[in-house]
């Protein structure tokens, strides 16, 4: 059921819109406001999935209004009804951000079209949050450690700005989580983020990857190709294991953060980018730079922000809340019912020394779950968990 408010000052047209749309659809639910202040009102108090508003009314205006709900429920489309001296200041709102408006005496088909899309559009909007949040959980650090509570604080921070991170720490650590933590946050979350794992593309076809290329560019470049940065243009790019990236992509790399520009493989033309850029490495890049095979210079670009993501062996304590999570998450996957563990079971786990850190965690949980009996107990762990 689609909830639609009307503020209109005038009676008589408050009555016409009402039943134009009541008979329309019978899932429209139609309420009403006489004016603006009484419509503000509303739309603080209730959910709407679209609000039809006069422009000229006493106490409040429909651009007054319009200001106002985007500031506190931005997500509602608001259609303005304009009389034929408010025509300049109907499509000045359409920059305010108002969905549309229509003319009075509204043309009926005008009106109805206008509706449906704007419907369609919230729709559209309820849905990418739903999926936005389940997304967010897929990639949620699970822990209460100093630790992590230090990481999760720093991605608080940093989210909203556009600095560059460069995210270490041993492979499974949950690198990754992190870069779409600060994505998600950011005010890039609803353009893309584009990941590129730079240990699983060789070494000459890496740039390839990144910038995209011309036809004929080489053997296999039948036709123009877009590569990660422009796929990412204005969302983030993640440079995954970027310690493993030649030295020649290194060069590429670096023109784009200092230029804000990428060239493709065999073309002459500049391209213009805005991309936020995150990298991770499980290397010391200290160490890759003194012995030739990093960039000092490309480091400091990256290295704006700095977080270091702990090893299992490092955040102990997270260990019993890492099983709960796998536990229900494997469940649910599967389709069982959630396994317990005794807390010997635990506290056993706790004292392994995880070298594959959370991801080797989550695949023992699962292999308990699988091969352990309804509560995973000491002995299960003994017999199942053994590396």
């Amino acid at each position: 059921m689609s909830k639609i408010l009307i503020i209109e000052d005038e009676a008589a047209i408050r009555r016409v819109l009402t039943k134009i749309l009541s008979e329309e659809n019978d899932t429209y639910q139609v309420e009403d406001a006489e004016d603006g202040v009484a419509g503000y009102e509303k739309i603080k108090n209730n959910d709407y999935d679209l609000v039809l508003c006069d422009i000229k009314m006493p106490k409040m205006d429909g651009v007054e209004l319009l200001e106002a709900v985007k500031k506190i429920k931005p997500e509602i489309p608001i259609v303005m009804i304009s009389g034929h001296g408010d025509m300049e200041t109907a499509i000045n709102t359409m920059r305010l951000g108002a969905f549309d408006y229509i003319s009075k005496p509204p043309d009926l088909n005008r009106l109805l079209n206008t509706v449906r899309n704007a419907l369609d559009k919230k729709q559209l909007v309820v849905e990418n949050k739903i999926l936005r949040k389940k997304v967010s959980k897929n990639y949620e650090m699970i822990g209460d450690s100093e630790a992590i509570g230090h990481i999760k604080v720093m991605i608080d921070k940093v989210a909203q700005t556009d600095a560059r991170v460069l995210i270490t720490g041993p492979n499974g650590t949950g690198k990754e989580l992190v870069a779409h933590q600060l994505h998600e946050k950011s005010e890039r979350a609803n353009f893309p983020l584009i990941e590129v794992n730079c240990a699983a593309i060789p070494s000459e076809l890496i740039e390839s990857e990144l910038f995209g290329h011309v036809k004929g560019a080489f053997t296999s470049a039948v036709k123009d190709r877009a590569g990660k940065f422009e796929a990412a243009d204005k969302g983030t790019i993640f440079l995954d294991e970027i310690g493993d990236m030649s030295l020649s992509a290194q060069a590429k790399v670096l023109r784009a953060l200092q230029e804000s520009v990428i060239t493709r493989v065999g073309a002459d033309k500049d391209i213009k980018v805005d991309v936020r850029v995150m990298a991770a490495t499980n290397k010391d890049l200290k160490v890759e730079i003194a012995e030739g095979r990093f960039r000092e210079d490309l480091y400091h670009r990256l290295a704006v922000i700095l977080i270091k993501v702990p090893s299992l062996n490092e955040r102990r304590e997270d260990i019993p809340m890492l099983i709960s999570h796998f536990s229900d998450k494997i469940a649910s996957e599967q389709g069982n019912a959630v396994k317990k563990f005794s807390g010997d079971a635990v506290k056993l786990l706790q004292e392994y020394d995880w070298t594959g850190n959370i991801r080797e965690l989550r695949n023992v949980v699962e292999r308990l779950i699988i091969l352990g009996g309804i509560e995973i107990s000491e002995n299960d762990v003994k017999l199942f968990a053994s590396k």
